[in-house]
């Protein structure tokens, strides 16, 4: 697992729109990395909306927000529009990104272990270094935590 003060991994992945997002693409702003399982469940819905909601406040912070998942491309672009939502998304089809964070992992759900995203956000600062880790997050409120987190920080 990563450490706080520790780089954080780099990435190229896809957005909703196709367009590749790398990490250095944030680089002198503070960057919301959120790890989800799935588009259109209820948490991961839940906590989408929360951060879509909040996306003002990030962008006072100098904040982006940047979700995701393994759901392709149009996957997220139906999720997006179907919630109104105005965070980035980015696709992880093969987890890769997933593995580098260290959120892809054995889970287990009524009594079948299988392999699987761990609901976690990474908090990295403009230089490129994670400030702040959660993991196994409950989707509800923790939004406003990690808004909370960054404004102390800032």
């Amino acid at each position: 697992m990563l450490k706080i003060g520790e780089i954080a991994p780099d990435f190229s992945q896809n957005n909703a729109e196709g367009t590749i997002t790398e990490l250095k693409d944030f680089r002198g702003k503070w960057l919301v990395l959120y790890f989800y399982p799935k588009d259109n469940t209820p948490g991961c819905t839940t906590e989408a909306q929360e951060f879509s909601a909040l996306v003002d406040e990030f962008l006072k912070l100098n904040a982006v927000v940047v979700g995701v998942s393994p759901d392709s491309e149009k996957s997220h672009c139906r999720f997006r529009d179907k919630h109104n939502l105005s965070v980035i998304l980015l696709s992880d089809p093969e987890h890769k990104m997933a593995e580098n964070y260290g959120v892809w992992q054995l889970k287990k759900f009524m009594g079948k272990e299988y392999m699987g995203i761990v609901r976690s956000t990474f908090l990295i600062n403009p230089e490129g270094q994670i400030a702040q880790i959660w993991t196994k997050v409950k989707a509800k409120g923790h939004a406003q935590v990690v808004l909370d987190s960054l404004a102390a920080l800032v």
